[in-house]
């Protein structure tokens, strides 16, 4: 197989009717690394909105349990683009994402905003760090297929479009990030979480490197200090280094699915799909703050 074959055949199908297996050929084929990490990504920016933060500090999934949070998150939305919407693991998974989401009172503004980063931050992180940028099928068949997820978690008003999605990502972030304490919490621990993939004495490293691959608004909102300017071109070099070499080897012939990567480590002797995420905390059901606009913060 060449290098650009796949491609050329994700350029043959149908945007639209084949949204999702063009999506699964991008992210299991393709991009697995690089849609890892940018889902990582879009998951974090979520936490900047207090209402979404201070409930995930409130509920402790991802102070006390960050593992098992991170497992179950990519498992779950995982197991659809594997097997698809109408499969029985695909349902499986969508049935136990909603009875999740159905425990807290969480605004379909957020949820819809959660949406669109799952959309918006893989083509920007691609973009910027893969082995090529995104065709524009796959991003049109990405936007399709995460509108697809949203309709049967059933949220509302999404939208149409990659361009759609892109412009309600940047509005939300602009009026809703800000300052939370519990949110730092759950950031601090998100971090802490990924050093621990690693050696130990890699820790600081590992930090300071993540924080140089955050944007300003986010380091601003969690008041976290800007890396120099150095580490900071140093670190994104490193990764449009890693795409400029992967571009060079052999197109991968297997899928690799999240079920796969290392960093998940929770369930060495395997996990059934119905078992996993959150179940209600009692005395917290709703979102313990309201939404707030950035003019509102110090």
């Amino acid at each position: 197989m060449k290098r650009f074959e796949r491609l050329e055949q994700i350029r043959r199908m149908d945007p639209l009717r084949e949204a999702s297996e063009i999506y699964r050929l991008s992210a299991a084929y393709e991009f697995p690394w690089d849609f890892t990490r940018a889902l990582e990504l879009a998951l974090y920016r979520t936490y900047a909105v207090p209402a979404i933060g201070r409930l995930l500090a409130e509920t402790a999934e991802l102070t006390e349990r960050a593992q098992k949070r991170y497992d179950d998150t990519s498992l779950l939305l995982d197991a659809v683009v594997e097997h698809g919407f109408d499969s029985q693991q695909g349902r499986t998974a969508i049935r136990r994402i909603n009875q999740m989401h159905r425990s807290y009172d969480i605004s379909n503004d957020d949820m819809r905003y959660v949406l669109c980063t799952f959309v918006v931050m893989p083509k920007r992180w691609i973009d910027a760090y893969g082995w090529r940028r995104l065709s524009r099928h796959e991003i049109v068949a990405s936007a399709v297929h995460y509108r697809t997820l949203g309709r049967h978690m059933g949220i509302r008003d999404i939208p149409e479009s990659y361009e759609e999605s892109e412009a309600c990502l940047d509005a939300y972030e602009e009026t809703h990030f800000g300052w939370d304490e519990g949110a730092r919490r759950v950031s601090d621990a998100t971090l802490d979480l990924m050093a621990s993939w690693y050696p130990r004495p890699l820790a600081p490293l590992l930090r300071t490197s993540t924080l140089a691959l955050l944007d300003e608004a986010l380091l601003r909102t969690f008041r976290y200090p800007s890396p120099n300017a150095a580490t900071r071109a140093l670190v994104r070099r490193a990764v449009r280094a890693r795409g400029r070499v992967v571009r060079l080897l052999p197109p991968r012939r297997a899928p690799h699915f999240a079920r796969q990567n290392w960093e998940i480590k929770g369930y060495p002797s395997g996990y059934r799909l119905e078992e996993l995420g959150t179940r209600p905390v009692p005395g917290v059901r709703g979102c313990p703050v309201r939404h707030i606009d950035r003019s509102a913060v110090e």
